[in-house]
């Protein structure tokens, strides 16, 4: 894959990556016609993106456009995304993101027209690889206020948000980094649905999600979880200083359970204590047996 940085605006194989990027977006369902839009950085102060007012499946490398990183266009033939300012608010916040990708993915954004809450500590792959997704407030797409609605998420560990009524917007190193994200959330979202269609959702104990922690920071991930001491595993969100009006409540899914915090959990807890010789388990053929003698007993009264 092509440098994510000081590539140029007229870096070809990043303009074919973008078109890459919308095709896998639009053959996924996750922007009809000519929704959704996708950015790179290539430098200080400029940004490639796709333009309004095309499908995302159909674009050519001569389509894309650049912008600085006021979101004023620099180059290209065709007008740039009026949505690329929320773009360049997550990059400026966060100096670690170079792509970004906003689409409609449809069971992702059945939460975020219900305004329901991700639940945690349900899937392995989520824990580790996303972890807890916020959700930003409304605001009419397109201009400052719009894109101003996901600074206060922008916390460390944070690479994926659902736009209330909108969609989502994913964000990491590369542009695939930040697609991938988009997928996982969505197949994600599906399960939990057809999880709710059969009757129930069945949350992780405290020592599975704790394990699942302590696997995702020794494989080098971050997570909000791992900042704030007082942030329960599953239930109180990490994210509860950035909303400004009352954190949503979970309606179609039932309240995680509340846990310990990571942070609070890794300080209080004790050593594992060693075990008794004499609490070994029986092999398994000494243990049939006994099972057996009892049956042969009890068959014989």
């Amino acid at each position: 894959m092509a440098s994510q940085w000081n590539s140029g605006i007229n870096d070809r194989k990043l303009k074919e990556e973008i078109c890459e990027i919308g095709r896998r977006v639009y053959n996924k369902g996750f922007a009809a016609a000519n929704d959704g839009n996708i950015s790179i950085r290539v430098g200080e102060n400029e940004v490639l993106c796709s333009p309004t007012m095309i499908c995302k499946g159909f674009m050519t490398p001569d389509d894309i456009c650049a912008v600085d990183m006021e979101g004023v266009q620099i180059a290209g033939k065709r007008k740039r995304t009026s949505e690329v300012l929320l773009h360049l608010a997550i990059m400026k916040n966060r100096p670690d993101v170079k792509a970004v990708v906003h689409c409609h993915p449809p069971h992702a954004t059945a939460f975020a027209v219900a305004r329901e809450p991700i639940p945690q500590c349900i899937l392995p792959e989520i824990e580790v690889f996303m972890g807890e997704v916020p959700i930003a407030p409304y605001e009419t797409p397109g201009g400052h206020a719009f894109a101003n609605t996901v600074v206060p998420f922008l916390q460390n560990g944070t690479n994926t948000i659902i736009l209330t009524n909108h969609g989502t917007v994913t964000f990491g190193k590369s542009l695939e980094d930040a697609y991938w994200k988009t997928e996982i959330l969505d197949a994600y979202c599906r399960i939990l649905l057809l999880s709710k269609q059969l009757g129930r959702v069945t949350y992780l104990n405290e020592r599975e999600s704790v394990e699942l922690l302590d696997l995702k920071k020794k494989l080098g991930f971050d997570d909000p979880r791992f900042h704030v001491e007082n942030c329960d595993l599953c239930s109180n969100s990490a994210f509860r200083d950035g909303y400004k009006e009352n954190q949503l409540t979970p309606k179609a899914f039932e309240a995680p359970p509340v846990y310990a915090g990571y942070l609070d959990r890794q300080k209080a807890a004790p050593a594992a204590p060693a075990k008794p010789a004499a609490a070994a388990e029986p092999d398994m053929e000494t243990l049939v047996k006994l099972i057996t003698e009892q049956v042969l007993a009890a068959m014989s009264k």
